[in-house]
This record gives C-alpha cells, sequence and structure tokens, in this order.
C-alpha cells in the first residue's frame, strides 16, 4: 500500500513537473518527458566502477517520471577486454562506459558498431551544456559518446601542514621549490609523495608532473603535436622541459622514491598513506581524489586527526601549473539494446546542467558543464587561465603519445635514464 502511494504520488509529481508553463518545456536545460509515464521496463548500465552511487541517486531522480523503470548499474569481469561480447550477449546492456580512444580505431570497430549516434537532433540531448573540448567526434563529425565527468591531474594538499608550518601554497616554479626546502628544514622527510612503483599508471608521481607540461607544449605547436602522435623521435625535445622539472625535483630531495615505493597502489594505499598527515603534497589525479571522502572514515590515522585538504595544480612553470581538462567517464547507448527509446529518454534526462553537477558533486569529480564554476577540492583550478588549460582529446592526442612520456618520465624520475636519453628514445618506450 506504502508502495503504491509513493507510485502515485511520483506520477503526480512528474505531471505537475510536465504541466507547469508552456515556456519552459522549449528550454533545453528542463527535463519534459516524452514518453508514456506508465512504462514498465528495465534499463541496465556497465561500466569499471566498482559501485556507482551518484548514477543511483539520478536513477531515483529519473524513477520521479517513471515510477515504472527499474534502473541498475554493474560491472563486468574485465570490463574492457569482454565489452565487445557483452554488447552481443543475451543480456545487452542499454548504456556503456567508452572511452575517446574507441572512436576511428579499428581495434574498438565492433564495439563502436554498437554505439547509438548521440549528435542526431531527433534525440534532443543537451549536448550544449557540455564544454565542447570535452565532446568527443568521429572523422565524420558525429557523437558516440558523452562525457559524464571531467579529470585533471594535481597534488592534494594537506591545509593544515601547510599553516601549522606558517607556509603559502605554492603557485609558481620557484615557490614550489622553497615549499619543499622550507618542508625539509622543519623535518619533513617527503615533502611531495604520489605513487610510483610502477610505470603503468598515468597519474602515477612522475606522469603527473611531466604529462600537463608536455601536452601543454606540444598544443602551442600543431607540427610537434602531429610529429609526436607518429612517436617521430624528433618531438623527443618537446619532452625536455617536462622531464627536467621530474628530475629536479627528485634532485632536490622534493620527493623520495624510496618511501613513494611503499605506497602499495595508485588509489585507496595512496589515500591512506596522505591521510597519515604528515605528507604536505600528494601528486595524482582527480579519478583518485574522487574517492578521498569516502576513505576519510576508514583510515584511523585521519579519524584521530583529521585535517583540511584540497587539489590544486602543480605548479611546474613560474606562470603556475596546467588545468588538463579530459574526459573522466563517458557513457554511450547500445543501439541494439532493448528499450533504446527509454534509454535514450534517460540520457536526454542526464544530460542537464543541474544532473551533471550533481553527479559530479556526489561523485568527487568535476561535472563537464559549461557555466559551473569548479567547487570543493577543485576550487584552486578556476584560477588557471584560457592559456594553461588543455585538452588532450580534444587536440588529438593519441595513446602511443601518453605512453612515451608516462615510460620516460618514470625512468627519468627513478634515476634510470639520463633527460638526453629519454629524449634519443622517444617513440621506443613501450
Amino acid at each position: 500500500m506504502k508502495k503504491a502511494l509513493c507510485l502515485a504520488l511520483n506520477l503526480l509529481m512528474a505531471a505537475s513537473l510536465a504541466g507547469c508553463g508552456g515556456g519552459e518545456a522549449k528550454d533545453p536545460e528542463v527535463f519534459t518527458p516524452s514518453l508514456d509515464r506508465k512504462t514498465s521496463c528495465n534499463l541496465l548500465v556497465v561500466g569499471d566502477y566498482g559501485n556507482f552511487e551518484a548514477l543511483e541517486t539520478e536513477f531515483d531522480r529519473f524513477n520521479v517520471y517513471y515510477p515504472y523503470v527499474n534502473l541498475g548499474y554493474t560491472k563486468p569481469d574485465k570490463y574492457e577486454a569482454n565489452l565487445a561480447t557483452i554488447l552481443e550477449g543475451n543480456d545487452k546492456p542499454n548504456i556503456f562506459f567508452s572511452q575517446p580512444k574507441m572512436i576511428d580505431n579499428e581495434s574498438y570497430a565492433k564495439i563502436v558498431s554498437h554505439m547509438e549516434e548521440l549528435s542526431d537532433p531527433k534525440l534532443d540531448i543537451n549536448l550544449a551544456c557540455i564544454r565542447s573540448n570535452l565532446i568527443n567526434k568521429d572523422s565524420k563529425g558525429k557523437t558516440y559518446m558523452l562525457p559524464i565527468f571531467s579529470r585533471t591531474y594535481g597534488m592534494l594538499v594537506n591545509k593544515n601542514l601547510f599553516r601549522k608550518e606558517g607556509l603559502d601554497f605554492p603557485t609558481t616554479w620557484t615557490e614550489l621549490l622553497n615549499v619543499c626546502k622550507a618542508f625539509k628544514d622543519k623535518g619533513y622527510a617527503n615533502p611531495i609523495m604520489g605513487y610510483s612503483k610502477t610505470k603503468d599508471f598515468v597519474s602515477g608521481l612522475m606522469n603527473a608532473i611531466a604529462y600537463p607540461y608536455f601536452i601543454s607544449e606540444l598544443s602551442k605547436n600543431p607540427e610537434a603535436l602531429d610529429q609526436a602522435n607518429k612517436l617521430n623521435p624528433a618531438a623527443g625535445e618537446y619532452m625536455r622541459k617536462a622531464l627536467t622539472a621530474v628530475d629536479q625535483l627528485n634532485k632536490n630531495g622534493c620527493f623520495n622514491i624510496e618511501a613513494c615505493d611503499q605506497i602499495g597502489d595508485n588509489y585507496e594505499k595512496l589515500l591512506f598513506r596522505f591521510f597519515e598527515g604528515d605528507v604536505p603534497m600528494m601528486v595524482t589525479n582527480g579519478d583518485v581524489v574522487s574517492g578521498a571522502k569516502k576513505r576519510e572514515k576508514n583510515s584511523d590515522a585521519y579519524k584521530k586527526d583529521p585535517f583540511k585538504y584540497l587539489f590544486m595544480p602543480v605548479p611546474v612553470t613560474e606562470e603556475g601549473g596546467f588545468f588538463i581538462d579530459s574526459p573522466s567517464v563517458e557513457f554511450s547507448v547500445n543501439k541494439d539494446c532493448d528499450n533504446l527509446d527509454m534509454t535514450n529518454e534517460f540520457m536526454r534526462f542526464l544530460i542537464k546542467t543541474k544532473e551533471l553537477d550533481r553527479m559530479g558533486s556526489e561523485k568527487g569529480l568535476i561535472a563537464p558543464t559549461k557555466t559551473t564554476p569548479f567547487e570543493a577540492n577543485y576550487a584552486a583550478f578556476n584560477d588557471v587561465p584560457a592559456e594553461r588549460t588543455v585538452s588532450p582529446e580534444a587536440i588529438g592526442v593519441k595513446d602511443s603519445l601518453v605512453t612515451q612520456i608516462r615510460i620516460a618520465s618514470y625512468m627519468v624520475g627513478k634515476g634510470e635514464i639520463s633527460i638526453d636519453d629519454a629524449i634519443a628514445q622517444y617513440g621506443h618506450f613501450a
């Protein structure tokens, strides 16, 4: 009886919302149901998140309009490796996580063949609310995936330690070196830390410092970017400034490789190490930062002595740091799924400034929306000017290029290779 009452109230609310003022229905930011609100069906989203509470909140909000639609989320085993098979299985998902590298890539042609064209005007999805640099298009200008979150690179900063020692947050390269020295002089063994155990992570300590710098250098020179994507050894020289920054931080004692190598993984254990409270700066990316709030309660050290923290650019130049504005999670619709109309209806509901902002805030990631200033842990990125903001996917950065700077910066940071040798080997790291 209680459930029936709730369903009735939901229907009344949806009807009320749909009927509020004829003019509002034309506003792309206002969702008006276009299907029978009594439709009963199941929709499934699959991805590589272990859980997705922020999406489940959106499921509840969608049920206000369509109370008989059952929405679910699951993470299949070996997600990317099995995705093509999953899309063609008996229980076809309606929506799935996708990546820009899949577009115009023969290796992923089977997956892309199942994607709905989300830029089709007939679907009436509000692409205009998303930062255009985050919207990936194929060679024909069509869009098959939409960003749900944005990620960037930077460093978690322990605000309490800076306040305790009377130090300001560094905003330039010289200030960063001076702050590291000041912390060292005050007895802090590791002013900067980050994951450094293996070379496999794009958000590892060395790459999270070097990658934004390298990409920024290439973004100024389309010819150099083309060379770098084609793994032309001549492009190696554009890594020099980025590799020099990593090398100098190491040689100045700003980070200690042996101590960083004790961090067991690039996510939970990295956060737990930061929560011990003796690390002024922890270099990582936004995907890791998004898990911080949830893990505060699981850290005995943090519960005993909590502190304030924020996420800010690593200031690797005298002008400051960079904002790498890159899609974190993207959604594609499986055009061969059951209940395709309701699937597209959910996407039309989700791709609104209000809904995406809500998800970003709950997940702890940057929303991909145009007009919303970054809040909470990401507020420092509001101050990064346009000339130091780069969107790798928008300028055409390829995965092969990313591999080169990741491995080169790792080996230079570990002291396994000189900067000159790393530059000479560009195109041959694998």
